[in-house]
């Protein structure tokens, strides 16, 4: 069964803008798959559509095996998803505990269960010893993770997050995976969207590309990463050393902290940390040095 089942999708808003062309989507029950486009592509409009928060003007949408053009069957779809949104839409005066208890009544879920689940989530994403504090007192990355709480308090089948660790630092973010792999792990279904590539190698077995209106690519994310040549890094050393014995790179040195490196398809990054190891030159920092996914879009486009 699919999680997510869109035939011929479209969307023109009343200023005649044409956000969504006949799309085609199955995002199969169990998957964790990610939702990739750049800004104005359609992504948001898409996930509006499936939960139901914005109408659309033809096409099927199924959740689950609920037809969203039935009004019963809308209702029970709605409860199977959890959204975790963009913006922060949540009372900033509120405390933390209560926001979660809050959704957890909107979803008729008795106190005596929501509490422990609230407890449990707030421990697991790193917030419990804010749960008294208002929502406006916490770092931005913090906010981040309150509203995956309060999406996961109805253990919903279906996650949907819209960009989550945006603004959120990198150790909070390797957390959040961590977490996110765990909840995909134990059956929920996810869909990503995201601007990092990282992010979608790490987590996601699928991924589809939405340009103006349309999809252009779904496939395996092992199979879509080979579609970039090559890629250059950015490696920061604690102090740099002779670089004359690494075999088969050529890096180049930038400054006595910083070495660049392209790798192609054949060349690992790990072949190369190994070899710079091997100098005695301690590597503190790794970066890709251009937009990953930005490269990816443009070099699938020219297909």
């Amino acid at each position: 069964m699919n999680a997510i089942t869109i035939r011929n999708l479209t969307k023109i808003y009343a200023n005649g803008t044409k956000a969504l062309k006949n799309v085609d989507l199955a995002v199969a029950e169990g998957d964790f798959f990610a939702l990739l486009g750049a800004n104005g592509a359609g992504k948001t409009t898409l996930i509006g559509i499936v939960t139901s928060l914005v109408n659309k003007t033809s096409g099927k949408v199924h959740v689950f095996n609920y037809d969203l053009d039935n009004e019963e069957d809308k209702i029970k779809a709605k409860k199977t998803i959890g959204i975790v949104p963009q913006e922060f839409n949540f009372n900033i005066f509120e405390k933390v505990q209560d926001i979660i208890l809050t959704q957890a009544g909107y979803f008729g879920i008795e106190w005596k269960k929501a509490f422990p689940q609230a407890e449990m989530l707030l421990k697991k994403l790193g917030l419990w010893e804010k749960r008294n504090s208002t929502a406006r007192t916490l770092s931005g990355g913090m906010k981040r993770r309150l509203l995956i709480a309060r999406a996961l308090i109805h253990q919903p089948q279906l996650l949907i997050l819209d960009e989550p660790t945006a603004g959120v630092d990198v150790e909070l973010r390797h957390g959040m995976w961590e977490y996110l792999r765990e909840l995909n792990h134990n059956g929920t279904t996810i869909l990503l969207t995201t601007h990092y590539l990282e992010e979608v190698e790490q987590m996601c077995r699928q991924a589809a590309i939405i340009k103006n209106g349309e999809i252009i690519h779904n496939d395996k994310v092992k199979h879509l990463v080979q579609f970039l040549e090559e890629e250059i890094y950015v490696v920061t050393v604690k102090e740099m050393r002779p670089l004359d014995k690494i075999k088969h790179f050529n890096p180049t040195i930038i400054d006595d902290k910083t070495i660049e490196v392209e790798l192609s398809k054949k060349e690992t990054l790990n072949d190369f940390i190994m070899q710079l190891s091997a100098t005695g030159t301690i590597v503190t920092d790794i970066h890709p040095k251009e937009h990953r996914l930005e490269k990816l879009f443009l070099t699938l486009l020219k297909q």
